[in-house]
């Protein structure tokens, strides 16, 4: 296998993640407050929301890098 078809198949589930989800998110939890044996932690949530248009170009771009024929060399 060679490097066009794993970027192609890493488009391809970045692609399907992208459109599945809606973007990536997470949840952080920090400290807010230390104060000897009382701990106050919150959890924050992030995320990068990314635009269905985009997953479907990675998606897309998988696809083409994954069907291109191999060349030989001559």
């Amino acid at each position: 296998m060679n490097a066009t078809r794993i970027v192609g198949i890493v488009l391809i589930a970045i692609g399907l993640a992208a459109l599945a989800s809606g973007g990536f998110y997470w949840t952080r939890r920090e400290k807010v407050i230390d104060a000897g044996p009382v701990q106050v932690t919150r959890e924050k949530h992030e995320g990068m929301p990314v635009s269905p248009v985009v997953g479907g170009i990675a998606l897309v771009s998988g696809i083409v890098l994954v069907a291109l024929p191999r060349r030989t060399r001559t």
